[in-house]
């Protein structure tokens, strides 16, 4: 399940939901017309599909109204679950980008050859993503920038992302 969002609140009494989208199109999700909703994002046993009904971008943030969701009360009964889909539903990235859950798990190397760790996480933020590299063995946890300056490359068929970024930083 690649997740692309969080419920973040009720949105008004008729059910209607506020979701914080993890990219930067809130209305990305709006072409798919089922999601997936899940209370783990690591754990594929406790998702389930719900029909998206209508969606639409309120105030820059993706507000949806999901099937079976008829009030206020349901809608809070939603919120801090993750909407995901299945990778084989979503459309392709563009060159260049890339869905955080593929990226989670890639082995994060510096232009040195040195083993930085892995990507445990994404973080959002005003300025721009961050990768949350973990080095197991040395019990380390970098965060880098995910910025052009910072990422040479990502090759998704090596499962590596080579970054210019020292291992004493």
């Amino acid at each position: 399940m690649i997740v692309l969002g969080r419920v973040s609140a009720p949105y008004g009494i008729q059910g209607w939901v506020k979701v914080h989208v993890f990219g930067s199109d809130p209305l990305a999700l709006t072409g798919l017309p089922r999601w997936w909703l899940g209370d783990d994002p690591d754990s594929s046993d406790s998702w389930r599909a719900v029909t998206l009904q209508d969606s639409r971008e309120q105030g820059g943030a993706l507000v949806a109204l999901l099937e079976g969701v008829a009030d206020r009360t349901a809608a809070l009964g939603l919120k801090g679950k993750y909407v995901g889909a299945p990778r084989e539903v979503l459309p392709p990235p563009a060159e260049d980008e890339f869905y955080w859950g593929d990226l989670i798990g890639l082995a994060v190397v510096n232009d040195g050859g040195e083993k930085l760790g892995e990507v445990t996480g994404l973080i959002e933020s005003a300025a721009h993503d961050v990768l949350v590299v973990r080095d197991g063995q040395r019990g380390v946890e970098r965060l880098l920038p995910f910025v052009a300056a910072v990422i040479r490359r990502v090759d998704m068929a090596g499962r590596t992302i080579r970054v210019a970024w020292g291992a004493d930083w």
